[in-house]
């Protein structure tokens, strides 16, 4: 199962979310120890699925190989393999998807505003909030670029903040649960509810209003500055730090709402973002 998502649109919090529901521990799990933890870009995961280095590969060869990881890694688990993904979804060269839909169950993705989106993105990864609008209409745009060290994790097409969203919703070769993160603000337990009946599993109310309750940003907050948490960039001061709606109505110039409505237009539309006095 893939929860899928361009970066800050509330993945990781739906992986606390699902990691507290399964758990179901009469306390909130540790953010640093979440059932979800495996990125699909991590290069260890890589190597070891596909028993080479990474380092050795082109990024073309990496992009061929990737789809043969994931294949490995899901019959080598007894259970449901829950990976988080920030790649759109794309094929390599030779018509491969790099997400195989013959051990795919469904994917979860998880949309934010991008409006608002823009100003986590530029908190994040320490930029203005100008460079992140820019990077966002950017068609060749991608995470883990190459470098003089090798990083951690692969390269990661993300494309546009428009292609990656219609990257994913649109394509047919698996189901796709559409998740908007406001939702999960505004009604929290329907949304994630949905989610687990999605994915099969026994839909108990108490057990989501506890997940939901363990799962508060002002918990993610507290534990964050209790014992740091291990997602958080160099940079970026903290990880968890407003999850909020509508910030960007107390933020974004006028010029900035212009720019990125203008840039993403039809698929705000789509899903309702567009300002209402836009």
């Amino acid at each position: 199962m893939w929860l899928a998502s361009y970066p800050k649109s509330g993945n990781t919090w739906f992986r606390v979310l699902l990691t507290n529901y399964l758990r179901d521990e009469g306390h909130p799990v540790d953010i640093n120890a979440l059932d979800m933890q495996s990125n699909a870009a991590d290069r260890r995961l890589i190597d070891n699925a596909l028993v080479i280095e990474t380092s050795d590969l082109t990024e073309e060869e990496l992009s061929w190989y990737r789809a043969e990881a994931y294949r490995i890694l899901a019959r080598r688990s007894r259970e449901t393999l829950y990976l988080k993904i920030h790649d759109a979804y794309t094929r390599a060269d030779d018509g491969e998807p790099l997400i195989p839909a013959d051990v795919t169950q469904c994917a979860v993705y998880l949309v934010r505003n991008p409006l608002d989106v823009a100003i986590s993105f530029a908190h994040h990864y320490a930029m203005t909030v100008d460079a992140a609008i820019e990077r966002m209409g950017l068609e060749d745009a991608a995470l883990a670029e190459p470098g003089p060290r090798l990083h951690p994790q692969v390269r990661q097409r993300l494309s546009s903040w428009s292609q990656h969203v219609s990257s994913w919703i649109d394509q047919t070769r698996f189901p796709v649960h559409l998740m908007r993160y406001e939702d999960m603000l505004r009604q929290p337990a329907e949304s994630f509810s949905a989610v687990i009946r999605l994915l099969g599993l026994p839909c108990d109310e108490d057990r989501v209003r506890r997940a939901v309750e363990f799962s508060t940003f002002d918990r993610l907050r507290d534990q964050e500055r209790a014992r740091g948490f291990t997602e958080k960039p160099s940079k970026a001061k903290f990880f968890f730090r407003s999850g909020r709606a509508d910030a960007w109505r107390a933020v974004l110039t006028d010029a900035q709402i212009r720019k990125i409505t203008a840039d993403h237009d039809p698929v705000m539309r789509r899903l309702g973002y567009v300002p209402k006095d836009g």
